[in-house]
């Protein structure tokens, strides 16, 4: 069974972007790099030549990767989403227990996730003890610098 990649209208529409200019700009560009190294003569000993073969196997899986994620994605539309049990597409503010410091994070799929965008993966340790709980919940969070607990002040759907 093929398992489904989740990720919202914005995520998916990222993603085509990026194949899209992989498959146009990158691929050409590395290709009349590698031919013009090539023409330098002796590929053995030819950095410029090998730097470019490298950099095609990186776009090129990259590309794949791409495809497989746009082929099995699930793309869920959170403009329909409501309710005030935390689950994909909430955009939760916590309290950091601790410190009183208030975080927003929006729960997304993995492929669109941007921790400096406040965007969170759906199988992140933080994203996994949120989904299910509701506003005014305590959830203790064991991450990988330990653990930590916040008080659910919002949930939101945008």
């Amino acid at each position: 069974m093929v398992e489904k990649v989740p990720m919202t209208a914005g995520g998916f529409a990222a993603l085509e972007v990026e194949l899209k200019e992989r498959q146009t700009v990158h691929r050409p560009r590395i290709i009349e790099q590698i031919a013009e190294a090539r023409s330098h003569g002796d590929l053995s000993e030819n950095a410029e030549y090998h730097a470019a073969k490298e950099e095609q196997s990186h776009n090129e899986g990259r590309i794949s990767e791409i495809e497989d994620k746009l082929a099995r994605a699930d793309i869920i539309d959170i403009s329909k989403l409501s309710g005030d049990t935390i689950k994909f597409g909430a955009t939760v503010t916590l309290i950091d227990e601790d410190t009183e410091k208030k975080t927003v994070w929006q729960i997304v799929g993995e492929p669109e996730a941007d921790a400096k965008k406040g965007r969170i993966s759906i199988t992140s340790p933080l994203a996994r003890a949120l989904i299910g709980k509701s506003k005014g919940t305590s959830v203790e969070v064991i991450a990988p610098g330990g653990s930590k607990a916040y008080e659910i002040a919002k949930v939101e759907w945008r």
